[in-house]
């Protein structure tokens, strides 16, 4: 009988639940096999969540030994079988719950008869047929798919209604009075390095700067946007733009892609030269700025367009470390506020409770 490594098993679950969550950020969705779609929908209606929950029981295991029949969730079915219910407890169950995902308390075996099958016979004692047929339906094409790619398709799929489900829900943030800056450095390392769509880095850089205008008192008027929105079509210089008496003081790009050249100059000719921005700032979330970049933003300074480059989370920290304790608790209370806004993935709330968990060994 197939023995699952349940250490693999939620290795699994963990890199895939990545995809399907940059998948949401990124408003796309897994190229499923159109036919599957309404078994899907069906089964993520369903009051009966242990149908999508045995499902990714499923998939799982067949990823982890595709000897494995997946009609077959009970040692005592012969050779192909596999142990359904101590892969939930040890590794479905507990993912779902740590990732915040609404889901049954209990084994998700429970539902069923005990030694049951997934066959079609098994309906007859269960109350939503419908949904059984199309977990059944869905189960059937997982035990007839062979190729590794569209098995980690259909997973990532599953995971992103997974996701989806969860966008529905609320999930409570983490709250916490003070850190440290040793703490505050692990922590923006941590919320940096995490797929967010772009909208950490933003969150951070729009935190900070209604800390500096709120702490020193400042006639600014904030103005930022969400992610995948385009800077050209809602007519402003960058991801967020400061104001005083409506004329521009600072424009912002927050970017975790590359500063090249090319990117360089298309950013002067769209944004910079339309609105006659004298000041224009990258924050950089990961890679620096080559050298081609740098020799043109030095033309541009000759023209009197200033173009710099500085690095999200050392900017950060340098000026929370200028602060003081009670600028410090303002960025923590700005902070909570936007992490909270209506238009903020339950996916992020989920990552910074994730980070600041690790930081405190939870």
């Amino acid at each position: 009988m197939p023995t699952i490594d349940h250490t693999q098993a939620l290795e699994l679950l963990n890199t895939s639940f990545s995809i399907a969550e940059s998948h949401l950020l990124n408003q796309t969705s897994p190229n499923i096999n159109q036919g599957l779609l309404d078994d899907f929908n069906i089964i993520f209606v369903s009051k009966t969540q242990s149908y999508r929950e045995v499902l990714l029981g499923c998939v799982v295991a067949k990823l982890v030994d595709k000897t494995i029949d997946v009609h077959l969730p009970y040692v005592s079915h012969g050779i192909k079988s596999f142990n359904a219910r101590d892969l939930d407890e040890r590794v479905i169950n507990p993912f779902l719950q740590n990732k915040h995902i609404p889901s049954s308390k209990g084994p998700y075996l429970s539902t069923f008869r005990r030694q049951v099958k997934f066959e079609l016979l098994t309906r007859d004692g269960l109350r939503d047929k419908r949904g059984f047929d199309s977990l059944l339906s869905l189960i059937d094409h997982l035990a007839g798919e062979d190729d590794e790619y569209n098995l980690h398709i259909f997973l990532t799929y599953l995971l992103f209604r997974f996701v989806e489900l969860r966008e529905a829900s609320i999930v409570p943030l983490t709250l916490i009075q003070r850190f440290s800056l040793e703490q505050y450095d692990h922590l923006f390392s941590c919320l940096l390095s995490r797929p967010s769509g772009g909208l950490f880095p933003v969150l951070l850089a729009v935190c900070m700067f209604e800390t500096i205008k709120q702490h020193f008192k400042l006639g600014w008027d904030i103005q930022w946007q969400g992610i995948n929105v385009a800077d050209a079509a809602s007519g402003v210089g960058g991801d967020i733009t400061i104001y005083v008496n409506n004329t521009v003081l600072l424009a912002i790009e927050v970017t975790e892609r590359k500063v090249d050249r090319s990117r360089l100059i298309s950013t002067f000719n769209t944004k910079i030269a339309p609105s006659s921005i004298e000041d224009y700032l990258f924050l950089i979330a990961e890679t620096e700025p080559n050298e081609e970049a740098r020799v043109q933003a030095a033309k541009y300074f000759a023209q009197g367009h200033e173009i710099n480059f500085t690095q999200v989370r050392e900017w950060l920290i340098m000026l929370l470390a200028t602060f003081g304790k009670t600028g410090r608790y303002l960025f923590n209370t700005n902070l909570m506020n936007l992490l909270n806004l209506p238009i903020v993935p339950q996916t992020i709330k989920v990552t910074w409770n994730e980070c600041v968990g690790d930081l405190f060994g939870e």
